[in-house]
């Protein structure tokens, strides 16, 4: 029985929240999100440079993918719930054999309980 092996895939992707302000009790500051995507298989490689822009609850971005596209994209998110679209903006020679790509997320975020501090006690010595 004849099989294909595919290559394995590297994956690393890094980034940041940086808030514009100071947060109160009645005002979330603007934030900016700086992003690094990074993919590799086999001979294929590519690198994404991206910036979200955050004031709760809307968001922008701009991603630049490979020498060619744009990504920009527009979302809200509210609670456990964001929604999000994007277009690619096609700056290389496929131009014209693409005229872009949409694309539309919807996601439910569930948070995370955070894990409870256990403290092991130590016994006092009695004389």
């Amino acid at each position: 029985m004849p099989s294909s092996r595919l290559p394995l895939k590297i994956t690393g992707h890094t980034g940041a929240v940086i808030p514009l302000g100071r947060k109160t009790r009645f005002n979330d500051p603007a934030k900016i999100s700086p992003n690094i995507l990074f993919q590799q298989q086999q001979d294929f490689r590519q690198i994404n440079l991206g910036m979200y822009f955050q004031k709760s609850p809307f968001v922008a971005g701009l991603w630049y993918r490979n020498r060619d596209a744009f990504i920009a994209l527009v979302g809200i998110q509210q609670g456990l719930f964001k929604f999000g679209y994007s277009y690619d903006i096609t700056v290389s020679r496929l131009t014209n054999a693409t005229a872009g790509a949409h694309e539309v997320s919807f996601i439910m975020q569930l948070e995370c309980k955070p894990k409870k501090k256990r403290f092991r006690t130590i016994n006092c010595p009695s004389f």
